[in-house]
């Protein structure tokens, strides 16, 4: 494609960058992803592909910007308290960058709606905040052959992978969500808004997690896939785990017993707020 004297502007750190370039530049404007929340993960996550110049973005949350929001969901601001979440990130993303195409779905992700609103998407980047939309992101990720780039924060402590067991070879190592947690936990409180969050650590996670998006879209440097990066902001420490797929998981082993998307295996309501 032909960039525009503008576009060469906007994208010159990446088009210098050697792993990125022109044909990566391109790519990323070509690539379609679809972020599951608005919220604490979503906003630097979203801010960050659209300032990249990620060509088509959908935002899935039925939330509306509430004032307690605005302690992490730096992509909300005071004068949108009562907006939909989707709405209000649609309006600040194009103000970042109007190269960007932003598909809003302001509904909850459920077994029902997901084949429609996964459709058409290269990557899923998951943002919620509870066990039984996770796994069902997951789930029909692997269900629907799609790339999951899966981040989680909770007080002090976040984490970050990427999961694509759908691509997996007798030789590979790419486990999936449930391969990692086995079967979703029993109820209980599990959210930040039950435990509580700091707030910049949802600015570390989610760029972070823009950063593991780019990287797959592109086709550089070494996949998360496989690996679970853990991060304690108290101690302010990284740390990465080796991961492997589990040869009974229901979803992805030998005898998997999760062949479709059934309410039944989802332990909770189903939302995607973070």
């Amino acid at each position: 494609m032909d960039f525009t004297d503008d576009q060469i502007d906007r994208y010159a750190r990446h088009l210098v960058l050697p792993e990125i370039g022109e044909e990566g530049q391109e790519q990323l404007l070509q690539s379609r992803v679809l972020v599951i929340g608005a919220g604490g993960l979503g906003s630097p996550l979203l801010m960050y592909l659209a300032a990249a110049g990620v060509g088509h973005l959908g935002v899935v949350d039925d939330d509306a910007v509430d004032l307690s929001n605005l302690q992490r969901q730096i992509l909300h601001d005071t004068s949108n308290i009562g907006l939909s979440k989707v709405e209000s990130a649609r309006r600040r993303l194009a103000e970042i960058n109007p190269d960007v195409t932003v598909t809003a779905h302001p509904q909850r992700l459920t077994v029902e709606t997901a084949a429609e609103i996964f459709e058409g998407y290269d990557i899923i980047a998951d943002g919620s905040d509870n066990f039984a939309t996770r796994y069902l992101v997951n789930d029909a990720c692997y269900l629907f052959g799609k790339t999951l780039v899966s981040a989680a924060i909770l007080r002090f402590d976040g984490q970050l992978s990427t999961f694509k067991a759908y691509q997996r070879q007798e030789s590979d190592d790419h486990p999936c969500y449930r391969c990692l947690f086995g079967g979703q936990p029993a109820d209980g409180k599990d959210s930040c808004a039950d435990v509580g969050v700091v707030g910049a650590l949802a600015g570390v996670m989610g760029s972070l997690q823009a950063n593991e998006v780019i990287k797959e879209l592109v086709g550089i440097g070494d996949s998360l896939s496989g690996q679970l990066m853990l991060f304690d902001a108290l101690a302010a420490n990284f740390q990465k785990i080796k991961v492997r797929p589990d040869p009974d998981c229901a979803l992805c082993g030998s005898q998997a017993t999760i062949t479709g998307l059934v309410a039944d295996n989802y332990r909770a309501e189903l939302c995607a707020t973070a």
